[in-house]
């Protein structure tokens, strides 16, 4: 058996699945990822246009031609490196009616590793990001009487931050997907289905469409040393209103290959995958983001 190198198939499979997989799967989907360049291996450049205002014109008279734009590419460069391997002894694989294939063992660690990790680490990368720009996250305690002002809030402060409603996406907890159900002034839509089913789910405020996300996923902060999970002084994210315009989120997947059996494997099979990844916000566009997060 010749060494499998398929980092390339590797990427294109996990791409498809992003979408569907990821809880924040949307934000890798957003369109700012097809709006920049790799520099190299670890570093993408997006494009930057700044253009003058308008002046008064005359009829009577012709300006002087100048150039009124100016081009810029700003570096961001991915910090987020992670790595995963495993041996695999060929008896397993034959005990085991094919069941510890290594296609069977990557699928398992990207649903139950990967891909939860990599929700962790984006909420909690926009949060670092997102404040270190300057804007602070709403900590008033949510009750079914105040979070639809609070929504209305975030609203507010991104209208007047010029950001686009259209695509907005409004991530919760469970807890706070229930105040939503229960808040005072919410409308249902009743609708009865040829079973006989009563639907009264909301799926969306103000055409905003509502994602529920488990709350060990909307954390400030993570302990990545091995895996993921919540680390100490986390605070809890109650609900993150987006859109995807503000942020872009790179995946490099360089290295992914499975060695067979050999001497210095002891006989087994060897995996290994690398992989460069980072989400960031956009520093025009963080007033697309609002948050509520506990004091």
């Amino acid at each position: 058996m010749t060494a499998l190198n398929y980092a390339q198939e590797y990427q294109r499979s996990l791409e498809q699945a992003f979408p569907y997989v990821l809880y924040f799967g949307a934000l890798y989907a957003t369109p700012n990822n097809g709006r920049y360049r790799w520099l190299n291996g670890k570093t993408i450049e997006i494009p930057s246009i700044s253009v003058t205002g308008r002046v008064d014109s005359t009829r009577d008279t012709i300006a002087t031609a100048a150039r009124n734009y100016d081009n810029s590419w700003i570096p961001l460069t991915l910090e987020n490196e992670r790595k995963w391997s495993t041996l695999v002894h060929p008896r397993d694989v034959q005990e085991t009616n094919q069941v510890t294939t290594i296609a069977n063992i990557t699928k398992v660690f990207n649903e139950e590793q990967k891909f939860p990790e990599m929700d962790a680490y984006t909420i909690s990368k926009i949060y670092a990001d997102w404040t270190t720009q300057g804007e602070k996250a709403d900590t008033t305690v949510l009750t079914t009487e105040n979070i639809l002002s609070v929504f209305d809030k975030f609203l507010e402060e991104m209208s007047e931050g010029r950001v686009p409603k259209t695509g907005l996406l409004l991530y919760v907890t469970p807890a706070v997907n229930t105040l939503i159900k229960s808040a005072q002034g919410i409308y249902r839509t009743l609708n009865v289905g040829a079973q006989n089913r009563l639907s009264r789910a909301i799926t969306a405020l103000e055409e905003v469409e509502i994602s529920e996300v488990p709350s060990e996923l909307m954390k400030t902060l993570y302990n990545f040393t091995q895996g993921w999970k919540p680390a100490a002084g986390a605070k809890q994210v109650n609900m993150m209103l987006i859109n995807p315009i503000s942020v872009i989120t790179p995946t490099s997947y360089e290295f992914a290959k499975l060695d067979p059996p050999s001497a210095l494997s002891e006989g087994k099979y060897v995996y290994y995958e690398e992989s460069h990844e980072d989400v960031f916000v956009l520093k025009n566009k963080n007033k697309g983001i609002r948050m509520s997060v506990e004091a």
